[in-house]
């Protein structure tokens, strides 16, 4: 079984809600330090009174496409105040389905400053040695399936998550001498509230869950796989991108 100590200490961004919250609470279960992140004060306050040792539970308010640029230092003041990391969970994320006809350049800006610029320059700032513990830290970016089958509509959003997918693989290759671990993980539907939204059914059609032959995903089917990957359990597993989607396929 995964376990962790206070030691340990990990970053989490979309902690409020959906994947973002499943893993900082599991990571939390497990013993871990976390320090979430989000917008929204409120819900974070929530996933705080939610975790199993709030004592360990940290949280930070952020918008991450409010200062991109800034990213890199924001993770050092977290350094600072809470010490070195072992590890990041990049969960933040939106989704967006347009039609390539009414693409605006600011619609995809807004979906890559998201989904694409600010996890990089997050990244950038976690692998920065002076701001992790070495051999042994992991970063853990969540993509989308959306990225590898590209279906109509989601020319933005599958071009953010899937040039995502490529710089995580870039990355881990540059920190891999020193012992730092980069992956991705692209789930499909999961059922988190911007799935269950009338908005996606709307798009997908309401019986969309008969596509998959054991339902919709759960937050946890991803959480494990995400925990998973930032522990030692995953010491020799790197560069790797992993599709959790119930063997839908592409």
């Amino acid at each position: 079984m995964i376990k962790f100590t206070t030691e340990d200490k990990f970053i989490v961004t979309g902690a409020s809600s959906g994947l973002g919250q499943g893993v900082a609470l599991l990571l939390n279960k497990l013993g871990a330090t976390v320090i979430g992140i989000a917008r929204n004060h409120e819900r974070l306050a929530e996933t705080k009174q939610k975790s199993e040792h709030p004592e360990n539970f940290f949280t930070e308010e952020l918008d991450v496409t409010a200062d991109i640029d800034g990213l890199p230092g924001y993770v050092k003041s977290l350094r600072e105040k809470y010490g070195k990391f072992r590890g990041m969970a990049i969960c933040h994320g939106i989704t967006d389905v347009t039609p390539t006809q009414m693409l605006t350049y600011d619609n995809i800006k807004h979906v890559f400053d998201c989904d694409y610029f600010a996890p990089i320059m997050l990244a950038k700032g976690f692998v920065d040695r002076r701001n992790n513990i070495g051999r042994g830290a992991a970063l853990v970016a969540i993509s989308s399936y959306g990225a590898l089958s590209c279906n109509r509509g989601m020319s933005n959003y599958a071009g953010a998550k899937s040039a995502l997918i490529a710089s995580m693989r870039c990355i881990a290759k540059e920190v891999v001498p020193f012992g730092i671990r980069v992956n991705t993980v692209s789930p499909s539907d999961i059922k988190t509230p911007m799935v269950l939204s009338n908005e996606f059914s709307t798009v997908r059609g309401a019986d969309h869950e008969k596509h998959y032959p054991l339902g919709y995903g759960e937050v946890e089917d991803v959480a494990n796989m995400v925990v998973f990957l930032l522990s030692d359990d995953a010491k020799w597993i790197t560069t790797q991108n992993y599709i959790i989607d119930c063997g839908v396929g592409l």
